[in-house]
């Protein structure tokens, strides 16, 4: 049960730190950017969560850990709807929905 939580919080962080990353694409120019701090936390969370997914990957089977990583893009859609104020139409809805499917089709033994 523990891998699983593991799991989504590995897929939590992910897109937290694809958060941060966006943030850090705002800076201007390429010296902006490596001072920026969002590049280092968007980069420690992504260490983090591979080292995450490798702890996982020793208790569960790559194929089954692979396509639940595509949770990732459920909460990317869901943060950048709160904190980025993006637009959630029904065709983005629906397209994490048909991945989510799959995702769960694929890791069923």
């Amino acid at each position: 049960m523990i891998v699983y939580v593991c799991l989504l919080i590995m897929t939590l962080m992910g897109s937290v730190a694809s958060l941060f990353l966006k943030r850090a694409s705002s800076a201007d120019g390429i010296k902006s950017i490596l001072f920026d701090i969002n590049l280092y936390i968007g980069g420690s969370l992504y260490f983090l969560s591979a080292i995450i997914n490798i702890w996982v990957l020793r208790y569960l089977d790559y194929s089954m850990v692979l396509p639940l990583t595509s949770l990732t893009y459920m909460w990317t859609m869901f943060l950048s709807y709160l904190i980025l104020d993006e637009k959630i139409t029904k065709r983005k809805i629906a397209g994490v929905i048909l991945i989510l499917i799959g995702a769960v089709f694929v890791s069923i033994k």
